[in-house]
């Protein structure tokens, strides 16, 4: 399960941010949609790895970001809400992703 490892390195982000704060309440991400993130395994593997840590008991909030792609077809930015999809507009395949599918931790909220 990569969340595991996901919600581990969200973990040393934090704690390297919160060094000298006793208490992290909150933990906000943003998450693409095409980031290939399972978003219910990833709050529960951040409940397991933040145990005995600064940020037990923090809320994890999880902000969703559109996934969009450039079709080479149509020549145009189309929103993409999963890989391997058409485009809406000509239903052609010649897609690149270019937003959406990544993941970064946005905000802390720390004593």
């Amino acid at each position: 399960m990569h969340e595991m490892s996901l919600a581990e390195g969200i973990l040393q982000i934090v704690q390297d941010q919160a060094q000298n704060s006793p208490k992290v309440h909150s933990v906000t991400l943003s998450v693409g949609e095409l980031a290939g993130v399972e978003l219910d395994s990833l709050k529960f593997c951040f409940d397991v790895v933040t145990r005995d840590s600064c940020a037990e008991g923090a809320a994890l909030e999880i902000e969703t970001v559109p996934g969009s792609a450039f079709c080479f077809d149509c020549l145009a930015q189309i929103p993409l809400s999963r890989r391997g999809d058409a485009c809406p507009r000509c239903e052609g395949y010649h897609l690149t992703v270019v937003g959406g599918d990544q993941m970064k931790v946005k905000y802390l909220e720390i004593d």
